[in-house]
């Protein structure tokens, strides 16, 4: 029953997420009639459906951070962003032309949406939303965490940066900048956390890993 119940909470968020890029779009039927905008539903439809079954929480744990600030931001972003790249697209102000950059935002979208989600089934409930400690959390170390300590992080930003193409939007792709800020205030809070939790075990793993990128960042 929990699983039904976060399955239905999970789609019925992307429906509104979709909604408002439909109300910017200015309808249906002027959505649907772009074949990429299609596709961009049904890849956002099924990382939902997807993510539905990663795990994660958002269980403040044992021992947690105080950068809770940015969560309304990435709120607010996020909101701005599935409205506004729609709204642009139509009203052509500041596009990017081209049909093509439409399906490149697409395989952006869907690759930075996979992303995303990976880390959440390799941590399970150790994953939060919240920058927090949870019972029994021990510091993974391998397969992508191998290279990158943040690869959640990544795929947030190419997902929001694909989604902001397919609409070919200049202002999404700004959108999609301004998250950097706070990514790296979040980004600090949890590596403090993390370090405080596990200490020189924490610092050797950074010492051969990159942020968010790997070998530049």
């Amino acid at each position: 029953m929990r699983s039904v119940l976060r399955l239905l909470l999970v789609v019925l968020g992307s429906c509104a997420y979709a909604g408002l890029a439909v109300l910017g779009w200015g309808g249906f039927r002027s959505f649907f009639s772009h074949l990429a905008l299609v596709a961009l539903v049904v890849v956002l439809l099924a990382l939902s459906v997807v993510a539905s079954f990663a795990g994660g929480n958002l269980s403040v744990g044992v021992r947690a951070s105080g950068n809770r600030w940015v969560i309304p931001v990435f709120v607010l972003i996020g909101f701005l962003n599935a409205y506004l790249p729609a709204y642009t697209d139509r009203r052509e102000l500041w596009t990017i032309d081209g049909d093509t950059i439409r399906w490149v935002g697409v395989a952006l979208f869907a690759a930075g949406g996979a992303l995303r989600i990976w880390p959440v089934f390799v941590l399970g409930e150790r994953f939060s939303g919240l920058v927090a400690i949870q019972p029994v959390h021990t510091l993974v170390t391998g397969g992508i965490y191998g290279v990158i300590r943040h690869p959640s992080y990544l795929g947030l930003l190419i997902n929001s940066l694909g989604w902001s193409l397919a609409f070919r939007s200049g202002v999404g792709v700004l959108l999609t900048v301004l998250l950097i800020p706070p990514l790296l205030a979040r980004i600090d809070a949890e590596e403090n956390l993390l370090y405080s939790q596990f200490g020189d075990d924490y610092n050797t793993y950074r010492s051969r890993t990159s942020r968010v990128i790997p070998g530049i960042y």
